[in-house]
C-alpha cells in the first residue's frame, strides 16, 4: 500500500493538514486540494487511488466533484465527508458512485482503517482480474495442442459453439482431454468470468451425489447439520461440467432433465424449487446411445444433453500430433524436475508415434514424466522408454547406415521428397517445412515415421551429434 495515493479535498486548512498528517502516518502518501477545481487538476497530474472529499466546498460542491470524478476516473474510489450528515445526502452520494460516506469528526484509526479496506478491495479486484485473464489464457482454444485435421475440426466446432449457451455433450475415450475441451468452451464464451464447476458422476457414491449436485437443507437427512449449496447452485451464472454422466443413476437423471428443461433445482429436503442459470456441458467415455437402448440412460435426457455432440478423436487417430505432445510434455517436465539439460534424440520419436496409446494423451504425458523423472543421464536412451513402447515399434530395415520403416511406393516418394528438401536447405527443418508447405511439427512427424536422421557425409568435430528435441 506504500505507493497508494490519497487526495484530501477540504477547504478548512487546519482540518486539511490534520487529515493529511494522519494518513501519511498511516503509510498513505497524500495530496491536498482546497476545492473541486484544484482537485481535478491534481487528478489530471498524478494517479490517485482514493479521494476524500468534503461535501461543502467553495464553488462547485463535493457532490458535483463526485459526479465528474466517477466517469472520468472509474478506478478511483471517492469517500464523502461532512459535518452535517443526513440520510438523503448519504443516499444521493452512494447513488452517484461514492464508495462510502462518513461524518466529522473522523477518528484517525477509523479513517486509516477505511482507506486500508478500500485499497485492499482494489487489490483483490485486480488479482481476480489477473486470475480470470490467466485462466482464460491457460484454457483458451489457442493453448490447445494439435495440428491434425481431425483435431482442428473439433476445435473449430467447439470455438463456434462456445459463443452460444447451447448444451454440449463430449464423447471420447479416457484421457482424450474431455475436461480440457469443456474448460476451453467455457472460457471461450460469455460466461468466462463466472464459475466453471466440475462434478464427477462416476466417483461420488449414489447417496451423496444428489446432495453434491443440488444441495440440501438442514435436517433433511442424518448428518445434515447445516444448509448446503449444491454444485449446480454454486455454478449459477457459469457452467456445470457433468463428467462421466453415463455413470449417473436413473433416478437422478430425472432431476438433471428438470434442470436442463426448467432451469431449476430442488434441494434435498426442500419443498420449493430454486431457479438457476447454468450452462451444461456433459462428457463420458461410454456410448450413451447404447445405454439408451439397454435402458440404462434416459432417452429424453440424452437428446437434451446432446444438442451439440462433440466426438474427441483418440490419439491413435491423430498420430501427426504425437511429436507435438512429446515435445510439449518433455519440455514441461524437464522444467518441473530441474532437468533442462536432458535431451531426447529424434530417432526415438518413431517409438512414440507407432504406439497405440490406449490411455491417450494422459498416458503419453505420464510416460514422458516418468522418462524425465527416472532418466539415467542427460541423454534419453532406448532402454529408458517403457517396454510397451519398445515392443510396439514396427519392423525396421537398413538402408546404407540408416534405419527406416518399410515404406509403400507412395511413402517411398514422400520420404524421398522430404530428404531432398532437407538436403537442399542444409537440414534446416523450418526452411524445409516451408518449402514443402507443411508445418515444422508435421515435418518432424514424417521424419520420425520414416526414420529420417540428419546425414553427416563429412565427419567433422561436432557434426556427429543427433538432432535433439
Amino acid at each position: 500500500m506504500g505507493g497508494s495515493r490519497v487526495l484530501v479535498v477540504e477547504d478548512d486548512e487546519s482540518l486539511r493538514r490534520v487529515i493529511q498528517a494522519q494518513l501519511e502516518r498511516g503509510g498513505f502518501p497524500t495530496a491536498v486540494a482546497v476545492d473541486a477545481s484544484e482537485a481535478l487538476e491534481v487528478l489530471g497530474r498524478q494517479p490517485i487511488d482514493v479521494v476524500l472529499c468534503d461535501v461543502n466546498l467553495p464553488g462547485a460542491s463535493g457532490m458535483e466533484l463526485l459526479k465528474k470524478v466517477r466517469p472520468e476516473y472509474p478506478a478511483t474510489a471517492v469517500v464523502m465527508v461532512t459535518a452535517y450528515g443526513t440520510v438523503e445526502t448519504a443516499v444521493e452520494a452512494i447513488k452517484w458512485g461514492a464508495y462510502d460516506y462518513i461524518t466529522k469528526p473522523v477518528h484517525p484509526d477509523e479513517l486509516t482503517a477505511l482507506i486500508g479496506r478500500i485499497l485492499e478491495r482494489d487489490r483483490l479486484i485486480q488479482e481476480v482480474s489477473v486470475l480470470r485473464s490467466t485462466l482464460a489464457s491457460a484454457y483458451g482454444f489457442k493453448e490447445m495442442i494439435g495440428e491434425s485435421k481431425a483435431w482442428r475440426q473439433v476445435l473449430d466446432e467447439a470455438a463456434r459453439i462456445a459463443r452460444t449457451d447451447a448444451t454440449v455433450h463430449i464423447h471420447g475415450e479416457t484421457g482424450t482431454g474431455k475436461e480440457v475441451l469443456a474448460k476451453a468452451i467455457h472460457f471461450g464464451g460469455s460466461r468466462r468470468d463466472r464459475p466453471f464447476v466440475v462434478i464427477s458422476c462416476g466417483s461420488i457414491p449414489r447417496e451423496l451425489l444428489e446432495s453434491e449436485l443440488f444441495g440440501h437443507i438442514k435436517g433433511s437427512f442424518t448428518g445434515a447439520m447445516t444448509h448446503k449449496k449444491g454444485k449446480v447452485e454454486i455454478a449459477d451464472g457459469g457452467t456445470i461440467f457433468l463428467d462421466e454422466i453415463g455413470e449417473m443413476p436413473l433416478d437422478l437423471q430425472v432431476r438433471v432433465l428438470r434442470l436442463v428443461q426448467e432451469h431449476e433445482i430442488e434441494k434435498v429436503g426442500a419443498t420449493a424449487p430454486v431457479k438457476v442459470d447454468v450452462r451444461i456441458i456433459s462428457a463420458t467415455h461410454r456410448n450413451l446411445r447404447k445405454l439408451v437402448e439397454t435402458g440404462a440412460f434416459r432417452e429424453d435426457l440424452y437428446y437434451r444433453l446432446a444438442v451439440v455432440p462433440i466426438e474427441l478423436p483418440a490419439l491413435r487417430d491423430r498420430k501427426e500430433d504425437i511429436p507435438i505432445f512429446v515435445e510439449e510434455f518433455f519440455q514441461r517436465h524437464k522444467s518441473k524436475y530441474g532437468k533442462r539439460a536432458m535431451q531426447l534424440p529424434a530417432a526415438l520419436m518413431r517409438y512414440f508415434v507407432n504406439y497405440n496409446w490406449p490411455g491417450n494423451i494422459r498416458e503419453l504425458e505420464n510416460v514422458l514424466e516418468r522418462i524425465v523423472l527416472l532418466g539415467r543421464s542427460d541423454q534419453v536412451a532406448l532402454e529408458d522408454l517403457p517396454e510397451q513402447l519398445r515392443g510396439d515399434a514396427p519392423p525396421m530395415r537398413r538402408s546404407g547406415d540408416k534405419l527406416q520403416s518399410e515404406p509403400s511406393s507412395f511413402e517411398a516418394l514422400e520420404r524421398q521428397l522430404i530428404v531432398q528438401a532437407l538436403r537442399r536447405f542444409g537440414w534446416n527443418q523450418s526452411q524445409a517445412a516451408r518449402h514443402l508447405d507443411i508445418s515444422r511439427k508435421t515435418l518432424m512427424y514424417r521424419m520420425a515415421k520414416y526414420g529420417i536422421e540428419k546425414e553427416n557425409p563429412l565427419p567433422r568435430p561436432g557434426d556427429n551429434q543427433e538432432e535433439k528435441i
